[in-house]
């Protein structure tokens, strides 16, 4: 399954975000699916997206939730320093 998420450029980060968040939707998505291989890809781009290929519709929807998980706990797991 491929996951790719693109993140509005207009939308304020700090240095190291975009790794980080793929590392940790990496981690979390391959948590959910043990047995399957999973890319992540997150890019900056004109607009907010998310695009799941090899994935049911049920899929998208659990990886979505994932990534509202994920971007709100970012205080968790996201070392700015």
């Amino acid at each position: 399954m491929r996951i790719e998420v693109t993140i509005a450029k207009t939308t304020p980060l700090p240095a190291g975000a975009v790794d980080a968040l793929t590392g940790e939707l990496y981690r979390r998505i391959q948590d959910a699916w043990p047995d399957i291989s999973i890319k992540v890809q997150v890019r900056l781009a004109s607009s907010n997206q998310l695009s799941v290929l090899g994935g049911t519709k049920e899929d998208k929807i659990r990886i979505s939730e994932i990534l509202q998980e994920t971007w709100e706990s970012a205080d968790d797991w996201f070392d700015a320093e």
